[in-house]
């Protein structure tokens, strides 16, 4: 159960970074945007009326995320549980 709870804090935990670093990577691009009027000129396009930002999806689809990282974490972690206690407690014996 303890692997579980831990897997479940590591996915939410990777999730968090993922959207902070996508908001913050926006950020920064958005600040930092430099248009180059004098070659925009050059090439004129039509543009649309409408601008929509983010995108839509699924509510489960965070749920489907959340669940199979979970499950992942878990994997890594039974794993790296299995053979790093295997390693300490064979040297605690010799």
């Amino acid at each position: 159960m303890r692997i579980i709870l831990q897997a479940f804090i590591g996915s939410i935990m990777i999730h968090l970074i993922y959207t902070a670093y996508t908001i913050i990577n926006g950020y920064i691009k958005t600040k930092f945007y430099n248009p180059d009027m004098q070659n925009a000129w050059e090439t004129v396009d039509v543009l649309q009326n409408e601008v929509a930002f983010g995108m839509i999806m699924s509510p489960y689809f965070f749920l489907y995320s959340i669940l199979i990282l979970t499950v992942i974490c878990a994997i890594i972690l039974f794993l790296y549980e299995k053979l790093f206690k295997n390693k300490m407690s064979y040297y605690k014996k010799g």
